[in-house]
């Protein structure tokens, strides 16, 4: 009997995988790099795709779209542009998600003629699609996506809470399988949203605080309703401008949100109906505030955040934007560099950002330029994937089972005006070389679309890059930034148990002996000599 080979064993420190993905030690604090090609246009909002490239969207009030590629080496910061259809509709400060079979959803618009209207990007045909919204629920006459907050349930349809619909206060669903419209539980206090924050907690179930005081409720997917969740003990809305920084999940199991007036606010979760426990957060430093600014969770746990001084009544929206990393376990926001000195001289609502694959932050400030933030540290344990199975589908795809699917949080987070979320498994496969050349699979319908889903087991498919070699099959799974180990793909593991040893060899037996399809090992149609030959010398070398 063959000795029993892991094929799936860790082979590199997933934690060293950085930018390029060199093998190197880790980078100390955070660093700053430009993004050596300038984009078509400026850039605005930016969603990681399946397949590990980002698509951004011109921030000015039109339809141009364009994508980011990585280079051989996996690095975004030497990646390449190119420009994507144009949308039916222009739009700024708008919804959108990226959904499980790869196309993007995009709804309304603050500015631009998108705001009553929803729209669908197919990246396989690089094509658009209007999708009409039942008159029964929508008048484009009157009611508007403006300033919508949307969020994925757990069945994938997506929630949206329009602000100015005739009907105040209920929540509008789509589903983009099935196509179907349909109105959610009408909010707990009858009101609307307009500038608010959502943010999914481990249940699936969602928070916001409403605007503009410190009354809280929460959507709870399963009964299509909303629930009183107390009061928040400090001010989060400025009195000005009413506006609100982002909110996400930290690793202590509490949700943040991040106050315009410079408080900050944390709350933990029941995991049941009843109302969570809300605290007052540590104040931002030197009378700083998040009027309309994003923030970023980042893999060694700390959130990386753009801030401005607080709005007054003659400025709601201050320039410059500072930034800042807050540190959980301490309690405390730190005060660092921009990209080209002690601060950026936007102000904040202009500033994105993005976590990448790599663990680093993509950020622009609606302008031609393009930055990469590295946090430099470890990833966190309790952020990182693992592969329980692997299986091969009858179409040449991959089945993958495995835990952490989803990472603590749903990555960066904005607001009412743009969503980014990168809650999903991504697939990278890379060589021997040094630096190794990198391939993203492209993942699609992952079993969840929750967070911190952790020893449950989730579910994803992928399909490897067309111009990968045949002979890579090293690959790690990355949600948020966090890599895996890194596992192979062995043609020799026939029963996908994880190891290459006898109970394979019986089995490839039975099916060579049977002339069974599942022989055919080298996948040209016929069972024969051949596929005996090949499955031989990867049973041998072990993999």
């Amino acid at each position: 009997m063959k000795k029993a080979v892991s094929p799936v064993r860790s082979l590199l420190s997933a934690a060293a995988l950085t930018a390029g993905l060199a093998l190197s030690a880790p980078v100390l604090g955070g660093t700053w790099t430009k993004v050596v090609n300038n984009p078509p246009g400026a850039a605005g909002l930016m969603l990681l795709l399946n397949d590990g490239t980002v698509m951004v969207t011109n921030p000015g009030v039109t339809a141009n779209w364009y994508k980011l590629t990585p280079n051989a080496k996996g690095s975004y910061i030497n990646g390449t542009w190119t420009t994507l259809a144009n949308a039916p509709h222009t739009r700024l400060y708008f919804q959108s998600e990226v959904l499980k079979d790869g196309r993007v959803y995009v709804s309304g618009g603050e500015y631009g003629t998108g705001g009553p209207y929803a729209d669908m990007y197919n990246p396989a045909t690089n094509s658009w699609t209007n999708l009409p919204i039942p008159a029964a629920l929508w008048n484009p006459a009157n009611d508007d996506f403006y300033d919508c907050n949307l969020e994925v349930r757990p069945d994938g349809s997506l929630i949206m809470m329009p602000v100015f619909p005739h009907a105040a206060g209920i929540p509008i669903v789509y589903n983009p399988y099935t196509n179907v419209w349909s109105n959610a539980g009408k909010l707990f206090r009858g009101t609307w949203q307009d500038e608010a924050s959502w943010v999914k907690l481990p249940d699936n179930s969602i928070l916001t605080i409403d605007p503009w005081g410190t009354n809280s409720e929460r959507y709870i997917p399963a009964t299509n309703t909303w629930v009183n969740d107390g009061v928040v003990p400090v001010a989060m809305y400025d009195p000005f401008g009413f506006e609100l920084g982002g909110a996400y999940m930290l690793p202590n199991g509490k949700a943040m949100f991040l106050g315009s007036t410079g408080n900050t606010a944390f709350y933990q979760p029941t995991g049941t109906t009843s109302p969570g426990v809300w605290t007052a957060g540590p104040v931002i430093p030197s009378s700083r505030g998040t009027p309309d600014a994003p923030a970023c969770p980042m893999p060694n746990g700390k959130v990386l955040c753009a801030v401005s001084a607080i709005p007054t009544s003659a400025n709601h929206f201050p320039s410059p934007t500072y930034f800042y990393e807050f540190d959980y376990t301490t309690n405390s926001f730190t005060n660092i560099n921009g990209p080209t000195g002690n601060s950026d001289p936007i102000s904040a609502y202009k500033a994105m950002m993005l976590m990448l694959p790599t663990g680093e932050v993509l950020y622009t400030n609606m302008s031609g330029s393009v930055y990469v933030y590295n946090p430099g540290g470890t990833p966190l344990a309790a952020a990182k994937p693992s592969v329980t199975s692997l299986s091969k589908n009858g179409d040449g795809s991959y089945h993958l089972v495995g835990k952490n699917f989803n990472g603590i949080n749903e990555g960066a987070t904005y607001g009412d005006d743009w969503q980014m979320n990168t809650n999903r498994p991504l697939v990278r496969f890379f060589d021997n070389a040094s630096p190794p050349n990198v391939w993203y699979a492209t993942t699609s319908n992952w079993s969840s679309s929750g967070v911190w889903t952790g020893a449950a087991s989730v579910t994803t498919e992928f399909k490897k890059h067309p111009s990968m070699p045949s002979t890579v099959n090293q690959f790690v799974v990355i949600v948020n930034g966090v890599a895996s180990d890194v596992y192979k793909i062995c043609p020799a593991d026939v029963n996908h148990d994880g190891f290459v040893n006898a109970l394979d060899y019986d089995e490839f037996a039975s099916y060579f002996e049977s002339g069974s399809l599942n022989a055919d090992f080298n996948s040209d149609g016929f069972v024969n000599g051949l596929d005996y030959d090949d499955f031989a010398s990867h049973f041998e070398s072990g993999c």
